[in-house]
């Protein structure tokens, strides 16, 4: 584990190239999706979280989920075609916890279209995440907060 910024990254994760989510592979093959410590402080204080229903097929880029804060409401996109196996029940009752714990907390879990291995391509992890969610970090002056 790392950090930069005051935002913590964990090098064992998979992300997609904006440092928004992360991705973590388990071992039923599925893979669960979450929001980085980036992407958290930029939302702000995450009032609702919204999975798409279970069983949903959804191409690379579209949403997984919804996050809704305050002022703000986007997508969480996933990062290859994936069919959606679950939500997090616990996320979903209290969406805070994402802002207290990105990376204990997943959103959805997942199950790639493709091959594992496949899937993965395009994400980065790694000393190539570190290094490069800490450049984001520098470029858009982001400091990372927890409540």
């Amino acid at each position: 584990m790392g950090t930069c910024h005051g935002c913590e990254v964990r090098p064992e994760l998979h992300y997609d190239a904006e440092y928004q989510i992360w991705a973590r592979v388990e071992s039923d093959g599925t893979v669960s999706i979450g929001m980085t410590d980036i992407s958290q402080t930029k939302a702000g204080k995450i009032m609702h979280v919204r999975v798409r229903r279970p069983g949903s097929r959804r191409p690379r880029g579209k949403p997984v989920a919804t996050v809704e804060t305050g002022k703000w409401a986007g997508p969480v996109p996933n990062p290859f075609d994936c069919v959606i196996e679950s939500a997090n029940e616990a996320v979903l009752a209290s969406p805070e916890r994402i802002n207290k714990d990105p990376y204990g907390e997943w959103i959805a879990r997942v199950r790639p279209t493709a091959p594992i291995e496949q899937a993965l391509t395009g994400l980065v992890t790694g000393a190539a995440a570190e290094a490069g969610f800490c450049e984001r970090c520098r470029a858009d002056g982001i400091e990372c907060k927890r409540s």
